[in-house]
């Protein structure tokens, strides 16, 4: 009497993250995709018959010419938020320059035989009109923070600037903003300065006191996208200290001082110049406030600093500056209505410039011909039977997650042993044998130091098998996450080794690519640390077609790993029906299950659910 079949320990875990509510949306066939009211997976438990690799017809494309998709200029109407308490010197400069240009460090890449795939797969937005659909422009990614919104700040001693910036920063509610204030750039005295400093007779409030060329400096790397170091000043010692503070990936940069406003490099660079107008005597109550609390001074030293130094500075150099500013917020912090109106209008430029990196990730990859065979530094799995097998058991709803994180542990170290025998350097090597005069002449990895960059927390998943694999073993970390509201990818964290730039070759890790906008997100971080395209290998199970096309098209250099590649149109599979030519079947070798990017486990995160066992 045969006993009923035994239960599994533990059902599938539902996914974290659905990725057809977020930008990338690929619609098209929704062939193998569950209805929003049936629960199951499209994953089923059944025998497999494992045979050798069947082919099918190539990949067959319309070829038309295509452009990268324009931004629109959209902007608010600035009388629609601004008071009368506001002074608008130049209502035609706010918001333009972060939007206008890229940066120096954007990637770009042209094509001159561009093809296309059908409108089916297209965005939304680039199906609403016919003509955007022919005017997708050579595509290059904008990483937000190489396009930072820089916000000027200046006026008075005691005006309420720093008050106001950090009601800006409360208000917009961007963790990746900076403030960058003039206090930490005063030049460092000599002694003989530094006497008369403690002497209250040395001028802090003239610009020649100041490091202008540093903030210039400091304000470019930023815009550019790269990570500056900010010195720490301190006016009790009145000196430099030797602490400083590293900064990288701003999306809204807020520089603040005496003269913000003051050195027509900063104007240039900036898309919103506010001057904050307070009484001078106001002024004088709240410096001697702030100079005999928090920083150390006496009253009769303030007041002469005050009388020979800052009241004429202010008279000659800042109130002159009210003229570059694009808003004159009168009493500072008292003024609450035109601070309310200038952060929503902050505010509605951060969204339109979100929208726009959307719309630029969004336009990725549709303009390049994909041929797998094009491309030499992008391997893909053989599907030999082991590898079947294994997918019929990462595929199965009904696998234990022991069963899971056995097996994923198993087909990550194929993919890493694939990644080392492809794209890492060897060299010849002549041993000694047990007894002589035996010899073997074998190989030797030329790298010593080994660095992997993990996408948390998707490619912790490889931690496990690389260590196993690598006896020493340098990691990096990168959080980017997915806004909840837009959709739009958001670096986090990154944690990276000091001399990752000339280490050599890179693992970048990441178990799922449905967009690929995580993944060039991760790229270019590490492209801005100086880390060659050609050194990054990027390690990956399951990829939709559209997120490796957008990986290439951006980087075109870099190397790429992957475990199962699903297709972006159907329409290939339907020319393939009757077709005899084997030459034309193998060129689809690698999807032979013919998956396609809308497919459930190719659209949802759930690598990292089941592996970690959250839900």
């Amino acid at each position: 009497m045969s006993s009923a079949p035994k239960q599994r320990r533990f059902s599938r875990i539902v996914p974290t993250q659905n990725e057809t509510s977020s930008f990338i949306s690929l619609g098209g066939d929704t062939g193998g995709v569950d209805d929003e009211n049936n629960n199951e997976s499209p994953f089923q438990e059944e025998d497999v018959t494992v045979k050798p690799s069947q082919s099918f017809g190539e990949l067959k494309l319309e070829e038309k010419s295509s452009r990268g998709i324009c931004s629109s200029t959209g902007y608010s109407n600035l009388s629609s938020i601004v008071s009368p308490t506001l002074g608008v010197s130049h209502p035609s400069k706010l918001g333009h320059s972060s939007f206008v240009s890229p940066s120096e460090s954007t990637v770009s890449v042209s094509s001159t035989s561009l093809s296309t795939v059908s409108k089916v797969n297209l965005p939304p937005e680039l199906l609403q009109d016919e003509q955007l659909h022919d005017k997708i422009a050579h595509s290059s990614y904008i990483p937000p923070w190489t396009a930072p919104y820089i916000i000027g700040i200046a006026g008075n001693s005691g005006s309420g600037k720093t008050s106001i910036s950090q009601q800006i920063i409360q208000g917009i509610n961007q963790p990746w903003t900076v403030l960058l204030s003039f206090d930490n750039f005063y030049k460092s005295l000599s002694p003989e300065e530094s006497r008369r400093a403690f002497a209250n007779e040395y001028d802090f409030d003239t610009p020649r006191s100041l490091d202008l060329d540093a903030v210039v400096e400091t304000v470019r790397t930023l815009k550019r996208g790269g990570k500056s170091i900010i010195p720490v000043y301190s006016f009790a010692k009145h000196a430099r200290t030797d602490k400083t503070n590293t900064v990288y990936g701003a999306n809204v940069i807020i520089v603040e001082g005496l003269y913000a406003l003051y050195d027509p490099r900063l104007l240039e660079m900036m898309d919103l110049k506010i001057y904050v107008d307070t009484d001078l005597d106001i002024c004088l109550s709240r410096r001697l406030i702030r100079d005999i609390l928090y920083r150390g001074r006496d009253l009769n030293g303030a007041i002469k600093q005050w009388t020979t130094f800052v009241k004429p500075n202010a008279v000659k150099y800042i109130n002159p500056t009210k003229e570059n500013a694009d808003l004159v917020i009168p009493r500072g912090l008292d003024n609450t209505i035109a601070i309310d109106l200038m952060i929503k209008h902050i505010k509605n430029q951060l969204a339109l410039k979100s929208k726009r990196h959307l719309q630029n990730l969004k336009s990725l990859g549709y303009n390049i011909e994909f041929k797998v065979e094009n491309y030499p530094n992008l391997k893909l799995l053989k599907p030999t039977n082991q590898l079947r097998g294994i997918n019929s058991i990462l595929f199965n709803k009904n696998t234990s997650r022991d069963d899971f994180i056995f097996y994923f542990n198993r087909l990550s170290g194929l993919l890493i042993e694939y990644a080392q025998s492809n794209f890492f350097d060897f060299k010849s090597r002549r041993v000694t044998c047990f007894e002589k005069p035996y010899k073997y002449q074998g190989m030797q990895a030329m790298q010593t130091q080994m660095v992997a960059v993990s996408i948390i927390r998707s490619g912790d998943c490889f931690m496990t098998s690389l260590k196993k694999t690598f006896p020493e073993l340098t990691v990096g970390k990168m959080l980017i996450q997915s806004d909840s509201s837009t959709g739009e990818p958001q670096l986090h964290y990154e944690s990276l080794p000091h001399n990752i730039s000339s280490i050599g070759r890179i693992l970048l890790l990441d178990s799922q690519t449905i967009s690929g906008a995580g993944a060039i997100m991760a790229i270019q971080v590490l492209v801005d640390h100086k880390v060659k395209q050609e050194d990054i290998i990027f390690v990956s199970y399951l990829s939709t077609e559209i997120g490796i096309r957008r990986i290439l098209n951006v980087f075109p250099s870099v190397k790429l790993v992957i475990g199962k590649l699903s297709s972006m149109d159907a329409t290939q599979f339907e020319q393939e029906e009757g077709e005899e030519d084997d030459r034309r079947r193998d060129s689809l070798w690698y999807n032979e299950e013919r998956f396609l990017d809308s497919h459930w486990h190719f659209r949802n995160r759930f690598i990292d659910s089941l592996y970690f066992g959250t839900n």
